[in-house]
């Protein structure tokens, strides 16, 4: 059983992280609506459907930002124990500076964990959904790109031709064993085009050695042939980045695929570490926001701790976005891209409690 004091920590920083919560869950919902509504204002949607849309793409959203909130939780609760000359109060209990911030190290690590395994998983399906309808509201809903079990599969349209090209396997940019079917408006099959090796720099494809097939005919060529598509390299790869939109066991079943097919799968497993290691990093920024507010002086306005607070945010995001860029362009190894941020931020937590733990 948790004691008096314990249950009073935890009930507070509750409190203050469900309120910190919902302050940045209005601000998501009031400039996703702004973006939406502008969104569809050329559309022919319904008035519901802007908000709708915001209220899907919301939730992860909010657990991209949950590190500063329980950043910014953690000072709201310092504050107030500094305001109230609570933490004098608690001391007398018996308690020290380290023993408060083990609490609530801990408090941040149990709902770092809820987040990952129930709320991420939500919010993504719910990410699903919305790009789904965003993709069938815009223009490019004819476009269509995907990995699965057998391979890389595109969807799309030239003029009134249809085109369903099959690879099995992509490596910088070229595909191989590459067959493309092409149809006519109505769905006849106009004609087959079969290659080793194709060129999808550009979206203007070279195809290597084509084998093309019509009216029962098959030719062999022997130079390359020039084939408009709406896709290329990059187009591919900025569709397949998009991992938010799939829950935890979605991304290790991709992971597998994009092996499988010899696309890289460094983005999944960098997302998959972060997401590991997420609870821990919730733990470790309610420490640093700890040692922000003992660091500073108890006549300090909630506006300069709330200016400290959001100076460091911004730079332990473009630490974590610098390191992660240099692990996804393959600069540094993964595990470090990940994991040098948070060790960074665990020697600054270590020398940062023993200094306040004597104060």
């Amino acid at each position: 059983m948790f004691k008096i004091y314990q249950k009073y920590i935890i009930q507070n920083f509750i409190s203050k992280f469900i309120l910190v919560t919902l302050i940045f869950f209005s601000l998501v919902i009031i400039m996703g609506s702004l973006e939406e509504i502008s969104f569809s204002k050329d559309l022919d949607v319904s008035f519901f459907t802007p908000y709708f849309l915001t209220l899907l793409n919301a939730p992860i959203t909010l657990f991209e930002i949950f590190p500063f909130i329980f950043l910014l939780t953690t000072q709201f609760l310092f504050y107030d124990l500094f305001k109230k000359d609570e933490l004098s109060l608690l001391k007398t209990s018996g308690l020290n500076n380290f023993s408060i911030i083990k609490i609530i190290f801990l408090i941040a690590i149990t709902i770092g964990i809820f987040n990952v395994i129930i709320f991420y998983n939500i919010a993504s399906n719910l990410k699903f959904y919305y790009s789904n309808i965003k993709n069938d509201l815009s223009n490019d809903n004819k476009y269509l790109a995907m990995v699965t079990k057998s391979g890389l599969w595109i969807k799309d349209e030239i003029g009134e031709n249809k085109l369903i090209i099959k690879s099995s396997s992509i490596e910088d940019n070229f595909i191989s064993n590459t067959l493309i079917n092409e149809f006519d408006k109505n769905f006849n099959l106009i004609r087959v085009i079969q290659s080793k090796k194709i060129d999808i720099k550009n979206n203007t494809w070279i195809i290597y050695d084509p084998i093309i097939t019509k009216d029962n005919f098959t030719n062999n060529i022997k130079e390359p042939m020039i084939f408009v598509t709406n896709f290329n390299y990059e187009k591919i790869n900025n569709i397949f980045s998009n991992v938010s939109t799939l829950n935890i066991f979605e991304l290790f079943d991709l992971k597998k695929d994009y092996e499988r097919l010899g696309y890289s799968s460094v983005e999944i497993f960098i997302h998959l570490l972060k997401l590991s290691t997420t609870p821990l990093m919730y733990g470790i920024l309610s420490i640093v926001s700890a040692i922000i507010m003992f660091g500073m002086t108890k006549t300090n306005s909630l506006l300069i701790h709330i200016t400290a607070g959001f100076l460091v945010s911004v730079v332990i995001y473009y630490i974590m976005f610098f390191f992660t860029s240099l692990g996804n362009s393959g600069k540094i190894p993964v595990l470090l891209s990940v994991l040098f941020p948070i060790l960074i931020m665990s020697i600054i937590s270590i020398i940062g409690l023993i200094n306040i733990n004597e104060k």
